[in-house]
């Protein structure tokens, strides 16, 4: 079993940069992926970007794409997010997901590719 704890969310102001953390602990040899999503109040949950563990590999929301960075940091086991020029349209709350594998009925943007969750951090930016 792994476990996953967001941290780093806040109250920001438009244009704002922020970064947020994703610190994996238990079976953490079980990684093979792990991913950044979002939902807003009354949205269903969205796919931000995902990394694979070993390669670190990236893939991001096309939406998103040049303006958001992720990455890991495999001694610590953490993996980050990093937006830039925050929009008010960012404001959601962010979850850490991890997948043991790449499943072949799923994409690593949808969500049920993924095996485990973090609680959420809420991220909130004033217009």
């Amino acid at each position: 079993q792994v476990q996953l704890v967001e941290s780093g969310g806040g109250l920001m102001q438009a244009g704002d940069s922020l970064r947020l953390s994703c610190a994996a602990s238990g079976s953490t040899f079980e990684i093979h992926r792990m991913g950044w999503f979002r939902q807003a109040p009354g949205k269903e949950r969205e796919f931000v970007a995902t990394i694979t563990w070993s390669a670190g590999k990236t893939d991001y929301a096309d939406s998103e794409k040049g303006r958001f960075t992720i990455s890991r940091d495999n001694a610590k086991n953490t993996m980050y997010l990093v937006m830039n020029t925050l929009k008010h349209e960012d404001t959601a709350v962010y979850y850490c997901a991890a997948a043991k594998s790449d499943y072949y009925f799923h994409t690593p943007a949808e969500v049920n590719a993924y095996d485990f969750w973090g609680q959420g951090t809420q991220v909130t930016v004033s217009s």
